[in-house]
């Protein structure tokens, strides 16, 4: 590999505008030699903004495949084109980052793990908020033990009125799904990644398209047509994890309540717990007595405190392409991603039988983390 990562852009829309290229690009040893969209204006205005000065321009993202200067592909694509390109990516020797969610269903993104295996490339998943520094610095108190066993835990993602109006978000066939493969993936994730715990053993989830049927609703980015609003509103789900834990999951693009927040998570162990609903904060018992704690991340609450913070998506930029030149493992883990997939899937398949989904019990080997690969009976 070259002393600089080359990278490929597959979908040149709003999150690769919005993330992807402009974290990149402030990476030097990042370079955006390819950009691919079937719209091809899009493209070019891509590559015009992100690229080097010979940067090529497709609208056929096998025929960027074929251009052997690009060493990693970002896919940046609508959910039910994740499995297919990335798998066609690692197969054509290049390492990928594909957006989340993983794949629209957990087959496909049970291919995409077998695919980066067989290929020995690397793949990550775009789940940026564990890169926000709250995140960063709960997990490490996390994997210090600071809670014991954390046996309950909320996976949060509630907006009041926040519906994607704009590109397929509305279009099951595309995307799969509404707010909870979108915004609950990630709280899902989060939550994971905290407890370290990738084996679900139940599932039993709902989903709501209420709010959805409302013709000139109030929300941010303008009314939705209930016509095209085919996917759920709100979505829920209790999953029980093999060694008892449970996690809670709430998801919605609209809900009337007042209680909102995504991204976030609450946890509770034997030791302590925290949340992240008022910045981050840890809570306890010591000498008899219990205790919450602030905690004071990069500086916020600090009078003219105003540093050059890096983004979450900057963060997880820097780390990819470190994992990329230096021959480490992802932060998001293919593996663990899966099993997130896996997950959104069984709170769908439970809210349309109105019954509880169960895993199997196969064993298979996760690199860095003990636990079963479960495979949806």
């Amino acid at each position: 590999m070259s002393k600089k990562i080359r990278i490929g852009i597959i979908g040149c829309g709003g999150i690769a505008n919005g993330k992807h290229m402009p974290s990149l690009s402030k990476i030097d040893e990042a370079e955006l030699i390819a950009f691919c969209d079937i719209e091809e204006e899009r493209a070019i205005k891509a590559a015009r903004d992100f690229g080097t000065a010979d940067a090529k321009v497709y609208v056929d993202y096998k025929e960027l495949l074929q251009n052997e200067d690009v060493d990693v592909v970002h896919v940046c694509t609508p959910n039910h084109s994740h499995a297919q390109i990335t798998i066609d990516s690692l197969e054509a020797d290049k390492h990928v980052m594909c957006e989340k969610p993983m794949a629209k269903t957990s087959a496909d993104a049970r291919r995409m793990v077998d695919a980066a295996k067989r290929t020995g490339k690397k793949l990550t998943i775009g789940y940026q908020y564990r890169f926000r520094a709250d995140s960063w610095h709960l997990h490490k108190l996390c994997e210090r033990g600071d809670f014991g066993d954390i046996y309950y835990a909320r996976a949060h993602a509630i907006r009041r009125r926040a519906v994607p109006t704009w590109g397929v978000f509305l279009d099951e066939e595309k995307q799969g799904g509404g707010s909870l493969i979108d915004i609950g993936t990630h709280s899902l994730d989060m939550t994971l990644w905290m407890m370290n715990n990738y084996e679900p053993k139940a599932v039993l989830g709902t989903t709501f398209h209420k709010l959805g049927q409302k013709k000139d609703a109030a929300n941010a980015w303008g009314s939705w047509d209930p016509d095209k609003f085919k996917v759920e509103d709100s979505a829920f789900g209790m999953i029980t994890m093999k060694n008892g834990a449970t996690i809670s999951l709430e998801t919605s693009w609209a809900l009337n309540t007042l209680h909102t927040g995504e991204a976030r998570c609450t946890l509770c162990g034997t030791e302590g717990g925290a949340d992240m609903h008022d910045g981050l904060r840890i809570n306890g018992e010591d000498l008899g007595k219990l205790y919450t704690n602030q905690i004071q991340i990069d500086g916020k609450g600090v009078a003219f405190y105003d540093a050059d913070q890096e983004s979450d998506a900057d963060h997880e930029a820097r780390l990819w392409i470190d994992a990329l030149l230096n021959d480490k493992e992802p932060v998001v883990k293919p593996e663990q991603a899966l099993v997130v997939t896996e997950i959104l899937e069984a709170i769908y398949e439970s809210a349309r039988t109105g019954q509880a989904v169960y895993f199997d019990d196969n064993e298979k080997e996760v690199p860095d983390e003990k636990r079963t690969d479960q495979v949806l009976q």
